[in-house]
């Protein structure tokens, strides 16, 4: 009788543990990130004007889509090297979308964000200070940032026309040298 009765709890720990393990592979992507080789995920976010803009109105068209914020300084040493590449490969069909997850005006915003910055947390002023003239949308709830599991700004990611991801860049980088444009230049002739 007590051989059973252990049985029978041997069983019952083994149809628990096969329910979690399900449940787990059910929702893995809830929790798995973002990765290269991957369709890049839907989110929505405004323009300047207020105006709501998703991603997926994109397709069709190589999209460098880049994480950040007027109170991150390794973004702001990043966006004159995203202006030059827009310059450069704007005209053949890249787009760039800079999607700033600052706090909605009037919100608490970081301590980081002050006015002795470029913009001081105002993101139209911001772009109009450096100079940026490619694509800015603005997601003050950070959907974006949840959507692709980011673990800061800036953080990147280079689409094909077919929505996959091809690059992911964690961290500032200079995006008109290196690699970068010409892998960009290579998924606008495909």
């Amino acid at each position: 009788m007590a051989k059973s009765r252990h049985l029978g709890f041997t069983g019952g720990v083994v149809v628990v543990l096969a329910l979690l393990l399900g449940a787990g592979w059910m929702a893995r992507d809830r929790f798995m990130p973002v990765e290269v080789g991957m369709q890049a995920p839907s989110f929505t976010a405004t323009d300047l004007q207020g105006r709501p803009v998703r991603l997926e109105d994109l397709r069709g068209q190589v999209v460098l889509l880049n994480v950040w914020a007027t109170w991150c300084g390794p973004c702001r040493d990043e966006m004159p090297s995203m202006e030059r590449l827009h310059r450069e490969l704007g005209p053949q069909g890249l787009k760039i979308v800079a999607v700033s997850v600052d706090a909605a005006p009037g919100a608490a915003a970081p301590k980081a964000q002050s006015a002795d910055q470029p913009g001081g947390g105002d993101v139209a002023e911001f772009a109009r200070a450096l100079g940026l003239t490619f694509t800015i949308w603005h997601d003050p709830s950070g959907e974006i940032q949840r959507t692709y599991r980011t673990t800061g700004v800036p953080e990147s990611f280079v689409i094909d026309r077919n929505g996959v991801i091809q690059k992911k860049v964690i961290g500032a980088t200079e995006w008109d040298s290196g690699s970068h444009p010409e892998l960009i230049r290579r998924l606008l002739r495909s």
